[in-house]
Formats: C-alpha cells, structure tokens, sequence
C-alpha cells in the first residue's frame, strides 16, 4: 500500500522504536516467572536472601523497561510526526496537479478532510503502533508461549481461548473498516455543508434561510452520528466478548492449578505465573476493541487517501512535448474544435473554427451557459480539447508543456480570487520574480492604483480571506493587475469587466494597447465589444457569425437583440441606417 511505502525513510527510527518496544515485552515477560521463583524459592523456603536477589533483578529491568519506553515514545512521536507531514505534503503535490476533470471526481470538502482528519487517523495509527499496538498482539502470543514453558497442562486453556478471540478480532477488524469508511463519508458530506455555509454566509443572512440552513446541517450531522453510534457500538461490543472468554479461561486455570497443587504435580509459583500470563492476556485483549477501532479507522482513511494517490492525471505533458519558443507571437487558431465536459454526454462545444491574428483585440459574446468560459479553458489546456486542435502560432498546443504554454497567458477568471495576504502579494502571485515598479505599473494599467493608494498602508494592506474587504470592481482590478504583471503573449478576460463603469473600462482597454498581448475578452456589454478588432458570437457551443461590430449589427439577429436590449429599438435602427 502506497501510505505505508512513505515510511521507508523512516526504518532506521522505526527499527530503534520496535527494539526499544521489544525490551519492554521481554521485561513483561521475564517478571511472572521471577515472581513465581520469588514465591517457590524465597517465600515457600522463607529466604529472605533469596527474595531480596530476585526482587533487585525485578527492579532493575523494570527501570530498563522504563528507559526503554521513554526513548521509543521519542522515536515513535518523531516517526508518526514526519510521517503525517509526508503524506500531507505528498497529498497536496498532487491534488496540485490534478486536472480539471481530476477535481470533479472528488468533492472540495473530501480532499479537505482527506488531508487533515484521514492524515491524523494515519498518523496517531503509526504512533500507537510503535508504542503499544504491536507490543499488544506481541504480548498475547508471548505470554502464550511462557505460560507453555511453566506448566504446559495449564496453558492448553489460554491455547484454546486466544486462537478463538483472534479469528474474532479479524472478523472484527474487517467489518469496522467498512463501517468507519461510511462514517467518513458522511463526515465529508458534514464538512461541504460547513463549506457551503461558510462561503455563503452573506447570502444565507440577506434571504433569512438561516433555520432551513440549520436543518440541513442537522440531517447531515444525524446521520454522521448514527453511522459513528453504530460502528463503535461493534467496537465497545467486542471488549466484553473478550473479557468473558479470557475469564473463563483464568477460572479453568484457577480449579485445575489448584488439583495440581494438591496432588503435588504443580507448584505455587507456577499457577501464580500462569495467572499472571492470564491477566497480562486479558488486560491485553481488553485493549483490542481500541486497537481495533484504531485500526479499522486508519484502514479506512488509507483507502481514501489511497483513492487520490492512485489518480491517474489525465492532463499531462506529451511524450513529444516542446518548449515554446520565449519570442511567441500569440496567434490563436480553433480548427473544427469539439469539447464535452467528463462524465458528460452533451458537447458544450462543437465545430468552433477562427482564427485571432497576434496583438488582435477580440470579444466574445453570447448568452449565458452558451459555452464562453468553456472556451477559454481549453486554449492554457485547463481541459483537452475532443475533437479538433487549438494552434497556437501554428504549433498544437497539445504538444507543447504546459508550464511553457501557461506560463505566455494571463487568465482572469469570471469569479475573482485573491488570496489572504498583502495587496502587494496578491499583484505579485502572478509572477514570482515581479518587481515593485512591476507591481505598480501592472496596478496603474489595471486602474486600482488610485484605490490602494486611499488603502491604510497602500502595497502593504492586508486583504481579508477571498478579498473579503474589497468591492466586487476592486478585486476584478486586482485580478486583472495579477495577469497583467506576467507580461503575457495571451490575455483572457473571463467576463472580468462586468462590475466596472464605461469610464473605467475604457481607461483599462486602452492601456491594454500597451501590452505586445493578444486579447480575448468575454464581455456582455456591446460598448466593450465595439472596441474590439473582431467579435465571437457564440450560441449553444456554436459559433454563429464572427466579424466587426458593424457586420454583425447588419446581419445578426441575436446580436441585434442584445444591442436593443442594451440601447434600445430606436438607438439600433439609428445605427442601422434606418429613421
């Protein structure tokens, strides 16, 4: 299994834990047996020279055993710690590079919890196994045996009980992990109410559905409560079980021990060892049901974490992929391009074909859920394309690198996310290496600097979660200043103008002009759309007509109805030539 090949570096401290943990067993051990030579050699004799001997060498591999148990507790914190740090580092390289397609295979609050409780399942599992899980099992099939080498007539009871509770166990063992592994799905389901809630506060608050919200959380929370009820109710169940059989083997060793000592075929001290090996047992057993869970809930978690690891990345780089040349000129070609989304059976797009010459301004227009933003996904490979190619200065983007290809385009998505941190920061994400006199002149052109310039510490503002402090228009500025900071040969605009006034929206077009870029921008506003070299008309995944805004007001009736219902009946004949 995948999560436990993550130990390996680990062997040498895990090696040291297990020994430490062995010196701890044998001491368990060792000490019914000095016990019943204390008692047939010292207190049945009367020497007291003899118990003082024995009972200095119980003491002294007892501080052993106490030396031992502290450094394997610092190996096993050290190992488990490191070991949850790896998984979470190794879980998080790789949700990085899933695909689009790879993320809707796994709700957002899954991977949360994946990453955080699954881990710590993980990670206490190692911890208590290095220090008292293994010694556990260790110690039942180690008292067996010792209670085999002092009176073996009496250890035939312990031989028939332990085997039976074991089988138990692994019945046990298997049933709790499918149990706890409902129970962490609904604790998924728990977290993305929470999520949903959290992101959507505002709304919640703005449209009073706060008790309906309440009550589906509570439906969600009943039923992670009662999967958990039932699946330690068999966990609690099976301590009791236990408990019995090993009793009823100690009152089968107690009346038998006794018939032996009376006839003179066994002695005090051995019956006092095997009562010993007895208990030891079945204090031991008595832990199992907390082992079990233990374990059963490290089982689940690992197959869930298993489940992202074994992913397999369907947007990679190709075998013959090559680096694009740093000169690029940004011209885009879409031949015959067909796209569905996976899992789905209806294409989104379908026999999109244009050709944008490199600096060209173009909008991109038509209804919501048309296919828009679809479109703009494919041209940094954030999906594959089905059918058809996408060119890029006539070289197929599906052959060149991804970091390449992504590293020439600025995205500025529909919805605006910033990031906790500085205003600065923010800005700066879109290039690691950006300067201050970057950061600024990507701020002016993206006109917010007038805006953080009224900030309490201006660059050095810190931003709420998500930009929480800042209007709708001020983080579409900011989102399109952290694109703009890239100097990129592509710019897509998703729909990223829509909360800004004419006044600036023209001042932002026109410094655009000064970047050597290619621009696409998904607009609904036909004065934006003017601007532009060339227009898209896009209806149903379709690409209905494309040309300048004059040749679409002539010969397009879904252009002409969006230009009507933008200006008006009588703007539109005016602009058509007509009284």
């Amino acid at each position: 299994m995948k999560v436990i090949r993550i130990l390996k570096p680990y062997r040498i401290q895990i090696a040291v834990a297990l020994l430490l943990m062995l010196v701890e067993l044998a001491v368990e051990l060792l000490q019914p047996l000095l016990i019943a030579k204390v008692i047939d050699n010292g207190i049945m004799k009367r020497d007291l020279d003899v118990v003082m001997l024995w009972g200095s060498v119980m003491v002294g591999i007892s501080l052993c055993a106490f030396m031992a148990g502290i450094i394997n507790s610092f190996y096993a914190s050290h190992v488990s710690q490191n070991y949850g740090y790896d998984i979470r580092r190794i879980l998080f390289t790789k949700i990085q590079a899933f695909s689009f397609a790879n993320f809707s295979s796994f709700p957002t609050s899954s991977l949360i919890t994946r990453m955080t409780n699954d881990v710590t399942q993980l990670q206490n599992t190692v911890f208590m196994s290095l220090r008292v899980m293994l010694r556990a099992p260790l110690l039942v099939v180690g008292g067996l045996v010792m209670s085999f080498v002092v009176n073996p007539e009496l250890a035939l009871f312990l031989a028939v009980a332990v085997p039976v509770l074991f089988v138990f166990l692994l019945w046990v063992l298997n049933k709790g992990g499918n149990l706890f592994k409902f129970v962490q799905g609904h604790l998924d389901k728990v977290n993305g109410v929470m999520r949903e809630n959290l992101a959507g506060i505002r709304i919640i608050k703005a449209f009073l559905r706060s008790r309906h919200e309440v009550k589906r959380f509570t439906a969600a929370n009943t039923k992670l409560k009662n999967h958990t009820v039932y699946a330690l109710r068999l966990m609690e169940a099976t301590n009791p079980i236990l408990l019995l059989v090993m009793n009823i083997a100690i009152m089968c060793v107690l009346w038998f021990g006794s018939v032996q000592i009376s006839t003179g075929s066994a002695r005090v001290g051995d019956l006092v060892a095997i009562i010993n090996y007895s208990t030891r047992i079945t204090s031991t057993f008595s832990i199992f049901s907390w082992i079990i869970m233990a374990f059963s809930r490290a089982k689940a978690s690992a197959n869930r974490i298993t489940d992202v690891l074994d992913t397999e990345i369907d947007l990679v780089n190709r075998s013959e992929s090559e680096i694009i040349a740093p000169d690029i000129k940004g011209e885009i070609e879409f031949q015959d391009v067909a796209f569905r989304y996976p899992g789905t059976q209806k294409k989104v797009l379908e026999h999109i074909s244009f050709t944008v010459e490199a600096g060209q301004t173009v909008a991109i227009m038509g209804a919501t859920g048309s296919g828009k933003s679809s479109l703009f996904q494919l041209i940094p490979r954030l999906y594959d394309v089905e059918e058809g190619k996408i060119l890029l200065d006539g070289a197929n983007i599906s052959s060149m690198k991804l970091e390449s290809l992504r590293n020439e385009i600025g995205l500025v998505p529909q919805e605006s996310l910033l990031f906790t941190g500085t205003v600065a920061e923010n800005i700066a994400w879109g290039k690691d290496s950006a300067t201050n006199d970057e950061i600024k002149t990507a701020a002016e052109d993206a006109q917010i600097a007038d805006t953080i310039a009224r900030l309490p510490e201006q660059y050095r503002t810190r931003l709420g979660q998500k930009g929480v402090n800042l209007s709708g228009g001020q983080k579409q500025r900011l989102s399109i200043a952290r694109a703009l900071v890239r100097n990129p040969k592509i710019l897509l605009l998703d729909d990223s103008t829509s909360a800004l006034d004419l006044k600036t929206e023209r001042k932002l077009l026109e410094a655009l002009h000064n970047y050597p870029s290619t621009l696409l921008i998904i607009t609904q506003k036909i004065a934006t759309a003017m601007e532009a070299d060339k227009i898209l008309l896009i209806d149903n995944g379709r690409l209905l007509m494309e040309g300048k805004h004059e040749d679409l007001l002539l010969c397009s009736r879904l252009y002409q109805q969006i230009f009507e219902s933008q200006f008006g009946e009588e703007t539109l004949k005016h602009a058509q030539g007509f009284d």
